[in-house]
């Protein structure tokens, strides 16, 4: 098959059949740009709040978590001070 050939091929099924179309509200939905999520930096944060009262109403046994709490507070206990 040459290049001539090849294009009569494309050009025959491209016109063959009946012309699809899409219904106007089908379209226009497709065209509209896909769902964002926005998302807002909040000054405090909920999760650090909310343990921060469990621990008001409770102790921990073993302090595993006093680390992340002196993370979060902004002082670092590993953090040498030069």
């Amino acid at each position: 098959m040459d290049a001539r050939e090849l294009e009569e091929q494309l050009v025959k099924k491209l016109t063959e059949g009946e012309m699809q179309t899409e219904e106007a509200d089908k379209a226009i939905r497709k065209r509209l740009p896909i769902k964002t999520e926005i998302r807002i930096q909040a000054q405090i944060d909920p999760v650090v709040e909310e343990t921060r009262q469990y621990r008001e109403m409770a102790e921990e046994v073993d302090g595993r978590y006093s680390r992340y709490d002196k993370l979060v507070d902004g002082t670092d206990p590993d953090k040498k001070q030069s």
